[in-house]
């Protein structure tokens, strides 16, 4: 959706260095590097850490935007740094960059319901219903993520997307 909003989709490309697909874009004076990590979400720490050397970026200048169980879907919220709360992905970042001051998206997906592991639900598909929230709250994080951008003035900004293989995503129609 960022990629869409600032007129870029199209040009992601792999990068064998940072084991992932990285597509460059600018939001004013300030630099953009997306990145999509190749790797398994328990290790794309790993994709995140060489884009960030091999551009040179900052950590308190990457973006992580994941999924997170204990907001609701549709809920979408910023926070600064801190603690990875049990996502994997995030705990990877974190290790991997040796610290935890990374501002995050975090996107709600809600708890599964009923016997469902959480496991099997992270790695599932989201329903119609379920993708239809998601396209808006996609929307509400782009604007979200380009008004934090903007306002903290940071030089550079990573932004980093990670469905696993296999994961949550839509389903196929």
């Amino acid at each position: 959706a960022l990629a869409g909003r600032l007129g870029v989709a199209e040009l992601w490309r792999g990068d064998r260095q940072v084991s992932g697909e990285v597509v460059l874009s600018e939001l004013g004076e300030t630099r953009l590097v997306l990145l999509r990590p190749r790797l398994l979400m328990n290790i794309n720490g790993v994709s995140v850490a060489k884009a960030a050397a091999k551009f040179h970026i900052q950590p308190e200048d990457i973006y992580l935007l994941h999924d997170e169980l204990d907001k609701p879907l549709g809920k979408v919220s910023m926070k600064q740094g801190g603690s990875a709360r049990g996502h994997n992905g995030v705990r990877s970042c974190v290790e991997c960059l040796k610290t935890d001051v990374m501002p995050r998206v975090r996107i709600g997906i809600s708890r599964p319901a009923g016997k469902v592991s959480v496991e099997r639900y992270v790695l599932g598909r989201f329903t119609r219903e379920e993708q239809e929230v998601l396209r808006e709250v996609l929307e509400q994080s782009v604007e979200l993520l380009l008004r934090h951008i903007i306002d903290s003035g940071t030089d550079t900004a990573l932004q980093h997307t990670k469905v696993p293989p296999g994961g949550r995503a839509a389903e196929k129609t």
